[in-house]
């Protein structure tokens, strides 16, 4: 599990909540012009061929902005994540090998939540070096790059550890896709 995120004061003031609040919103009518309905299909396409690869199941949420009551309370991009992870249910997986990229970009954060069957072959290291990668492509505002990029590296990993079967011989039936391929652009619920 790697992240990525600005650190904030532990009990942030009034005013800081405010510049806070500020910079999420204008952060959210930024993010569809950046992340355009063909970009979108892109990524889908392209989780859509990683997962042909392995039995991994990988979701994309890119926020602009937290929630009003996570920026009242100075939650950080990671519990934002660590929650996406439960509610779009990547944690329940057949082999407990899903994968949460998200990306909070009023904050410019990334965090990369990989359920406890990828997290046990995968090195923290590992994702950290992923995550820093990601943030080099955003800063140089290469969104595409950077997501196709750590999809790339993702898809890497889960294919060593969790290699799609060989569905060559007619006795072996593909692996479901058990999550929706389509990234969650916006808020995500």
């Amino acid at each position: 599990m790697a992240t990525q995120t600005p650190s904030h004061p532990a009990r942030p003031g009034l005013l800081q909540r405010v510049v806070r609040l500020v910079q999420h919103r204008v952060a959210e009518g930024a993010l569809r012009r950046s992340f355009t309905p063909e970009l979108v299909q892109r990524l889908a396409r392209h989780v859509a061929a990683s997962e042909r690869r392995h039995t991994g199941q990988i979701r994309i949420c890119v926020e602009g902005g937290l929630p009003l009551s996570y920026l009242w309370r100075g939650a950080t991009a990671r519990e934002r994540a660590l929650t996406l992870f439960g509610k779009q249910r990547v944690w329940d997986t057949e082999a407990n090998n899903g994968v949460l990229i998200y990306l909070l970009a009023a904050e410019h954060a990334i965090e990369i939540v990989a359920d406890r069957g990828l997290a046990r072959h995968v090195p923290d290291g590992a994702w950290q070096a992923l995550v820093a990668q990601m943030g080099d492509a955003f800063r140089a505002g290469r969104h595409e790059d950077g997501l196709t990029q750590a999809l790339a590296e993702v898809s890497a990993l889960l294919v060593l550890h969790f290699p799609a079967p060989d569905s060559a011989g007619a006795s072996v039936p593909p692996h479901p896709n058990e999550l929706p391929d389509h990234p969650i652009i916006g808020r995500a619920g």
